[in-house]
C-alpha cells in the first residue's frame, strides 16, 4: 500500500485534495530493491516517475568508457525520474539502489490527465523545476570554482547534514563519482581534513571535529 502520508510530503502533490491523491495512489506501485537493483537505465523509455520511500537511490551518468559519475544520492521523500515527463524523452540517467531500498512508482499517465484538468497545479511543477536548475547552476559553478578538496568538503557537510558523526551511504568510488573526481584525489582530500584535525574516520564511519573549518573549505 503506497502512503498517503509520503505522498503529501512531497511539494508536487501537497496542494492535492483527497480525492486527487487517492487517485494518484490508486495508480502507484511501492517496488522493493535489493543494492544493486536498477530502477531505470540511462535512455531507456520512460512512463513513470519515482519517490524514495525508504533506502537510498543513485542517480548516475556513465562515460563511453564505463567510468560513472554520480550526479545526485535519492533518499527518503525524494523524487526522481519526471524529466521525461515533459520533454517525453529517454532517461538521462542511471538509477540504482545503493542498499535495501523502497520506491514508490507514479505513472505519467494519471499525471498528465490531473494537469490538463486543473491547469493551476503546475505552479508547483514550476517551482519543483526551477529548484533542480538551481541545484544545476550551484553544481555547475562548482566545478568551476572549487577544486576537488572543496567539493569533497561540501560533500562530507552534505552527506553529514546536522549531525557530527554520520555513516557515508555509498562506496569510496561513488564518493568520488558524486565528487566529481578520481577515488585518490578523493581520498586525498579526506587524509588532509584528517591530519589537520577537522575529521576522524572509522571505515565508512565519520567524525566531524571542526565544521567550521570545514564550511570555510567548502565555499
Amino acid at each position: 500500500m503506497v502512503d498517503r502520508e509520503l505522498l503529501r510530503s512531497i511539494e508536487l502533490f501537497e496542494d492535492l485534495d483527497d480525492e486527487k491523491l487517492d487517485q494518484i495512489i490508486q495508480a502507484s506501485d511501492a517496488r522493493d530493491l535489493v543494492r544493486g537493483d536498477v530502477v531505470f537505465a540511462e535512455g531507456s523509455d520512460a512512463d513513470a516517475l519515482y519517490i524514495v520511500r525508504t533506502g537510498r537511490i543513485a542517480i548516475s551518468n556513465k562515460s563511453f568508457d564505463g567510468r560513472e559519475s554520480m550526479v545526485a544520492l535519492m533518499e527518503r521523500g525524494d523524487l526522481f525520474g519526471e524529466m521525461s515527463l515533459f520533454d517525453g524523452l529517454g532517461r538521462s540517467a542511471e538509477a540504482r539502489a545503493l542498499e535495501p531500498s523502497t520506491v514508490v512508482a507514479i505513472p505519467y499517465a494519471p499525471l498528465q490527465v490531473l494537469w490538463e484538468d486543473h491547469p493551476r497545479l503546475l505552479w508547483r511543477v514550476i517551482a519543483m523545476l526551477s529548484r533542480r536548475l538551481r541545484a544545476m547552476d550551484e553544481a555547475l559553478a562548482d566545478s568551476f570554482f572549487l577544486d576537488v578538496t572543496g567539493r569533497t568538503a561540501k560533500h562530507l557537510l552534505e552527506l553529514a547534514g546536522e549531525l557530527d558523526e554520520f555513516e557515508i551511504p555509498i562506496t569510496q568510488e561513488e564518493l568520488a563519482g558524486l565528487v566529481g573526481a578520481s577515488r585518490e584525489r578523493v581520498n586525498k582530500a579526506i587524509s588532509n581534513f584528517q591530519r589537520l584535525g577537522w575529521i576522524e574516520q572509522q571505515d565508512r564511519t565519520y567524525r566531524i571535529l571542526k565544521r567550521r573549518e570545514l564550511e570555510i573549505r567548502s565555499k
